[in-house]
């Protein structure tokens, strides 16, 4: 019995260290150089390069919102990185952010179980804007 508690007292130290390590970026950072521009810096699509857009930027505040009141991290991810538009939002260009997609990675579950090494500032980047979102 004893050996079972030391081995569950060194899991959760393990456990602890491994989250104390993880690799951090600062979302509001990154939002800031590289959102801001067009969706403003409350993200409500009228930043000062909106104004030279055919279409005007969409609010990221309302994600949730269009999404039954749920926010879709892995899309908004998807979205930014390039990987779902091939280089459109919405119709409209907007840029590839291959800056985002280097360094170090983190473990995230992209649904029904499956876990994807993602790279840190594009975590930090989806968690900032679903929390810009704004009640239905």
């Amino acid at each position: 019995m004893r050996w079972i508690v030391m081995g569950a007292g060194l899991g959760a130290a393990l456990t602890a260290l491994g989250c104390a390590v993880q690799p951090q970026a600062d979302g509001k950072a990154l939002f800031h150089d590289y959102c801001a521009g067009c969706h403003g810096d409350d993200g409500r699509g009228d930043g000062p390069a909106a104004l030279g857009l055919a279409r005007k930027p969409a609010d990221l505040t309302t994600i949730a919102a269009r999404n039954g009141g749920t926010f879709p991290r892995v899309k908004v991810m998807s979205w930014i990185d390039g990987f779902t538009r091939a280089g459109k939002h919405g119709g409209q260009v907007m840029p590839i952010f291959d800056p985002l997609l280097s360094g170090p990675n983190v473990l995230v579950d992209t649904g029904n179980g499956v876990v994807t090494p993602t790279p840190v500032q594009l975590v930090a980047l989806a968690d900032y804007v679903e929390g810009l979102q704004r009640p239905k």
